[in-house]
C-alpha cells in the first residue's frame, strides 16, 4: 500500500508538472505568434492569439494545431483602393500546419466574424462621384444608420432647382460578388419630379468591396446590426505567416 501511495503521489507530481509545462509553452507560442502576425500584416496593435486544444505539446510534436482563434482590433482592410477601418475582426483558424523550423504556417479552414461601423462604410461610399439624376438634379448618400431587422437606412442628399430635398430608404444588404452591398425595399418620390428607377437606384443602391484582409479570408454574408454591419468570413489553404 506505501508503495502504490508513493506511485500515484508521482503521477501526480509528474502529471502536474506536465500540465504547468504544456501552460508555459502554449503561453509562449501565443506570444510569439502574436508579435509574427503583427510584423506579418503591419498591424499597429498586437492582436490576440489563442491556441485551443489540450495537451499543446503533443500537437506540436505532430505539427498541427486544432484550432487557433485570432482577435485584431481596428484593422485597415482596402474598399477601392482606400482603407476602411474593421473595428473588430475575430477569425478561428482549423488545421494549423506548420513548417519544420516555426517559421511559417498555413491554415486549412477559417470562420470569423467583422465589424464595420456605419460611419467608416459611409466613408468609402461617399467616395462615389455625385449623380446626375435629371438634368439640374443631382444625388449622393449622405449617412447610413440601422434601420431595424435586417435592414439598414440609407440617407439620400437631393438637389433639385427648387431645394434640397433629404429622402430616406431602407435597404437590404447581403454579400454579392465579394463585396457588400445593398439594395433599397422601395424608392423615394424626389418631390413633383418623375425619375427613372435605373437613375434613382444608381444613388440609392451600392456595392462596396472589403479587399485585403489577413491571410486571405473572404467575405461570406453580411447583417446589419445596431453599431454597423457585422460580416462573416470564411477561407481556406490560408498563409498566416512566413
Amino acid at each position: 500500500m506505501r508503495a502504490l501511495r508513493i506511485l500515484l503521489i508521482f503521477v501526480v507530481i509528474v502529471g502536474g508538472l506536465f500540465v504547468i509545462a504544456d501552460r508555459v509553452a502554449v503561453n509562449f507560442a501565443e506570444d510569439k505568434a502574436a508579435d509574427k502576425i503583427r510584423t506579418s500584416e503591419a498591424l499597429a496593435d498586437t492582436p490576440d492569439v489563442s491556441i485551443k486544444g489540450f495537451p499543446f505539446l503533443t500537437q506540436v510534436v505532430g505539427g498541427t494545431l486544432d484550432d487557433v482563434e485570432i482577435g485584431i482590433k481596428d484593422y485597415d482592410a482596402k474598399s477601392g483602393g482606400d482603407s476602411i477601418r474593421i473595428a473588430d475582426l475575430d477569425a478561428e483558424m482549423h488545421g494549423v500546419e506548420f513548417d519544420s523550423s516555426y517559421s511559417s504556417a498555413t491554415a486549412e479552414s477559417a470562420t470569423g466574424t467583422a465589424r464595420i461601423s456605419y460611419a467608416e462604410l459611409l466613408k468609402a461610399v461617399k467616395k462615389q462621384d455625385v449623380a446626375q439624376v435629371a438634368p439640374g438634379i443631382t444625388a449622393q448618400i449622405d449617412g447610413l444608420s440601422y434601420g431595424g431587422g435586417d435592414k439598414i437606412k440609407v440617407a439620400v442628399t437631393v438637389k433639385t432647382p427648387v431645394g434640397t430635398l433629404h429622402p430616406t430608404v431602407l435597404s437590404a444588404v447581403k454579400v454579392t460578388d465579394g463585396k457588400v452591398s445593398a439594395r433599397a425595399d422601395s424608392l423615394p418620390k424626389i418631390g413633383a419630379f418623375d425619375l427613372a428607377e435605373g437613375r434613382v437606384r444608381a444613388v440609392t443602391d451600392f456595392q462596396q468591396a472589403i479587399d485585403n484582409l489577413p491571410a486571405g479570408i473572404e467575405l461570406d454574408n453580411v447583417q446589419a446590426v445596431q453599431d454597423g454591419v457585422e460580416i462573416t468570413v470564411k477561407g481556406s489553404n490560408l498563409k498566416l505567416v512566413g
